[in-house]
């Protein structure tokens, strides 16, 4: 080899070496970014008042509900005061209560004797709380019910953490955005049965191994966090049977990126008392996406 051939051969090898060296810098980063993320996502589902502490839903008769962990309650508890008070569900909707003295009762950090509730079609939901113990009102097609946690719930305390599928790069996808000339009307299910409408404005396509797929995702408005409710060939196997969340940014320039790897179990997968969305036959993908949360080891009754 002549020495033209060795400067061509050396500066060839540099050049391999450098974008080698590129490539796996980037690769640690995305991974030390979605193990950071994986880190950000476990502290929220142990907060005090995260998912974990669920630990009832009650749905309201109209007109009275005694409320408190003796039996002798129409709504009982789980854990809290024997009898904490009573709970109005008037004909409109409103919601009222009623404490018992003594028990040191607060609303929204307060200690109150009566209140009038505001659910989640309100612009602030009203806390009641009482030791470890709250509970919000919910709207739930139509109907109201309570949402109690427990700081000190089993699956809190117990938690086991969660397993994921290996991080896998080729899983974080830029797609196109697709908008539509007028917003689209879905209807989506709950793990209630209910159905209620979501606005959707465009969808995601991408393709993997050769195949085109789309998804659509609930966004309120341009400007908002896609929100996207899949399941894929291994919901049921290896991940939660129901769906799994996906989150991602507003379209920029046509695209979107579908980052799998940070595909979520929703809140259905760790307690019986969330009222999860269902995915709509579209987002009901035809493929395994062997990225992201993997079922949860723990149980629920």
């Amino acid at each position: 080899m002549n020495q033209f051939m060795r400067r061509v051969c050396a500066a060839g090898c540099w050049l391999g070496l450098t974008a080698g060296l590129v490539a796996a810098a980037a690769s640690d980063d995305y991974t030390h970014e979605i193990e950071a993320w994986r880190t950000h996502r476990v502290n929220q589902l142990v907060k005090p008042d995260g998912w974990l502490t669920l630990i009832g839903l009650h749905f309201l008769k109209t007109g009275e509900n005694t409320v408190g962990s003796a039996a002798d309650n129409s709504v009982v508890l789980a854990k809290g005061p024997a009898h904490l008070g009573t709970v109005f569900l008037d004909k409109d909707g409103r919601v009222k209560a009623v404490f018992n003295p003594g028990l040191g009762v607060q609303v929204d950090g307060n200690e109150e004797l009566a209140a009038d509730l505001r659910d989640d079609t309100h612009g602030h939901q009203s806390l009641v709380s009482v030791g470890t113990v709250s509970f919000l009102v919910i709207d739930r097609g139509g109907r109201k019910a309570l949402r109690v946690k427990d700081s000190e719930s089993d699956r809190r305390v117990h938690f086991l953490g969660l397993d994921y599928f290996p991080i896998d790069p080729s899983w974080r996808i830029e797609a196109d955005w697709v908008a539509y000339e007028k917003p689209r009307e879905v209807p989506i299910r709950n793990v209630l049965g209910d159905v209620a409408p979501a606005l959707i404005l465009g969808k995601a396509v991408f393709q993997r191994d050769g195949h085109t797929y789309e998804l659509l995702p609930i966004q309120e408005a341009p400007d908002d966090v896609l929100f996207f409710v899949i399941s894929d060939q291994t919901s049921g196997k290896e991940t939660y049977a129901a769906a799994r969340f996906l989150y991602a940014s507003p379209p920029e320039n046509g695209k979107v990126i579908l980052d799998f790897n940070r595909a979520q179990n929703p809140p259905c997968a760790f307690t019986p008392f969330a009222t999860c969305p269902l995915p709509p036959k579209e987002n009901q993908l035809p493929i395994a996406v062997t990225a992201g949360e993997k079922n949860y080891r723990g149980h629920h009754e």
